[in-house]
């Protein structure tokens, strides 16, 4: 099928994801390491624009120096793949605007290519099966498949199996953005020059169901009775943990609240922190200025804090900006939201 000039573009927003918990296991025999972690979308974005127009090949633009533009970058790898899936031809260009820390622990490279294939279908007009596209998005990075499903989302395995939770209320939260980036490599290496400890964290309950073969892997990310089911033993184990908690506020506590403070924890700040010391002081900066719960995203650098109000949150980051900080209050995004803000209207 040949393409003519001009091509039509595509425009989607590619959010983010903070981790609420991190658990890191032992290491595999293909090198990863078991993970276990509750991923949640927020309302941060870059936007991704994709073209398809007459020739061959892949080209990537972003005016920010950080990202690659060769087959390294997400986006190049997955629309290699999805190209040959969808059996379509042309030269597709890539356009990213940049707003997520690159290094941030925020997972903005996996959304960006998540963001860039489904444009990408929207493009061709052919479209995937769910399975081919969950299989392409795990083949090229752990944590691509969860935002094939946006809101609150259980990650085990290498992070790459998920299993769709019942979406928790949307939660002011504030992002510190420190100018530093951690390698991922680096700090899982760290990890394994350092004794792990003998705790478990709380999130290891989550996964029971998982590790006993209860749970199906998602393959759709639409919502079906697995999803509720899992769902609601989130929400039972949500309310067996909190029943005896000191901030306990009964009923009409924010689940997502309860949950972060359910002893669960972010096991890189162990190895993050003392390297970087200014990440420990972002953490304790957000805990003064109000946030209900503070941790490390994924490996870093990004900080998030959780708070009891959208005010709350905006108030904190006028505060931390004052500080020096790079604060930006957002909140976390459910499902229904995540995918009704993805594409971006065209006028």
């Amino acid at each position: 099928m040949a393409y003519n000039l001009p091509s039509m573009a595509i425009q989607v927003r590619s959010f983010a994801k903070i981790n609420l918990g991190l658990r890191i296991g032992a290491a595999r025999p293909d090198g990863f390491h078991e993970l276990l972690t509750v991923y949640q979308t927020i309302g941060l974005h870059d936007l991704i624009r994709v073209s398809l127009s007459r020739g061959n090949g892949i080209e990537i633009r972003c005016s920010d120096p950080r990202v690659p533009k060769n087959e390294s970058n997400t986006c190049y790898r997955i629309v290699e793949k999805a190209m040959r899936a969808l059996k379509a031809r042309g030269r597709v260009l890539i356009e990213i605007e940049k707003r997520l820390p690159v290094q941030g622990g925020m997972g903005g490279a996996s959304a960006n290519a998540v963001a860039t294939l489904l444009a990408l279908e929207k493009v061709v007009k052919k479209s995937l099966s769910s399975q081919e596209r969950l299989r392409i998005a795990a083949a090229v990075g752990s944590d691509l498949p969860l935002f094939l499903v946006g809101g609150a989302v259980l990650g085990v395995g290498r992070g790459e199996q998920v299993y769709p939770l019942e979406d928790l209320p949307e939660t002011a939260c504030v992002v510190v953005t420190p100018a530093v980036g951690v390698s991922t490599p680096n700090a899982f290496g760290e990890w394994d020059r350092r004794t792990q400890g003998a705790g478990t964290s709380a999130l290891v309950r989550l996964s029971a169901a998982a590790a006993k073969g209860k749970l199906r892997q998602l393959t759709l990310p639409e919502p079906s009775d697995r999803m509720v089911e899992l769902g609601r033993e989130f929400s039972a184990w949500l309310s067996e943990s909190y029943s005896g908690a000191p901030f306990r506020r009964g009923r009409a506590e924010n689940p997502l609240l309860a949950l972060v403070r359910a002893g669960i924890k972010n096991d890189f700040e162990e190895v993050v922190f003392p390297e970087y010391p200014e990440l420990s002081d972002g953490k304790r900066a957000l805990e003064r200025a109000g946030a209900k719960y503070a941790s490390l995203s994924g490996s870093g650098s990004t900080l998030y804090g959780l708070f009891a109000s959208n005010a709350a949150a905006r108030t904190a980051a006028i505060k931390l900006r004052r500080q020096g900080w790079a604060a930006q209050a957002t909140v976390t995004l459910t499902r229904q939201k995540y995918w009704a803000k993805f594409l971006v209207p065209s006028f």
